[in-house]
């Protein structure tokens, strides 16, 4: 019910996921990054609490594949799960478990690694990968590319109805966590939409939280 990509930008460092599913609110339970450590994805029939572990597992030092190896070795159910994890020095891993749904796939390259299931072809991954590291410009417009890629060449055998992404900058925080929670359009061109309309005031939106004295106005009537 799911393909995403997870990713990191070899010249910001910034971290990336994008995911698009036929199920409501995807993002809401698979996409995971932090500030200098990592990007992660739990998906299929999900555990969102496996995101979160692959991340500290990345921040106390282990690899990408450590983490999955570790995560997918101790955690129950596991083999209900699909894992997703690059790391800091842009090492990549893919966890699927056996009973992942449908037509499953997985691929990896430098500083980026794509899962799916329910696949209209189990190439999709590939697809993925293989678009983004031909990709450039800023990291959520790689992001979008391949996940377009992957909308282009079949995606999900059934109609997708949700998608999201989130990334990583140099705060805290996610500097950009948009999501398409439910359409029965196009949610990875609706996704592309909205951070068009986001990604002029990305940088705004961080100082406005750091020192909202030098932010500027928020352009909206009523503001002074």
């Amino acid at each position: 019910m799911t393909f995403s990509i997870a990713a990191r930008c070899a010249d910001t460092g910034m971290f990336g996921v994008a995911v698009s599913s036929s199920s409501p609110a995807v993002a809401a339970r698979c996409a995971y990054v932090r500030n200098g450590i990592g990007a992660a994805l739990s998906q299929n029939i999900t555990d969102p609490r496996l995101g979160d572990r692959l991340l500290d597992l990345m921040e106390l030092g282990a690899s990408a594949a450590d983490a999955v190896n570790i995560v997918s070795g101790t955690s129950p159910d596991i083999q209900y799960r699909q894992l997703l994890a690059v790391d800091g020095a842009g090492r990549a891993a893919v966890f699927s478990g056996s009973n992942s749904l449908g037509n499953v796939g997985e691929a990896t390259g430098p500083d980026v690694a794509s899962g799916g299931n329910l696949l209209a072809v189990d190439t999709i991954p590939q697809t993925v990968v293989d678009a983004f590291l031909s990709s450039k410009g800023h990291l959520a417009d790689r992001l979008l590319v391949a996940m377009q890629a992957a909308v282009d060449a079949g995606g999900e055998a059934g109609p997708i109805h949700s998608a999201g992404m989130k990334l990583a900058g140099d705060v805290t925080w996610p500097i950009v966590d948009l999501r398409v929670d439910w359409t029965e359009g196009c949610p990875i061109g609706e996704l592309a939409h909205v951070w068009k309309v986001y990604a002029p005031q990305l940088d705004d939106y961080v100082t406005r939280a750091l020192d909202p004295s030098k932010a500027p106005g928020y352009g909206v009537p009523g503001d002074r």
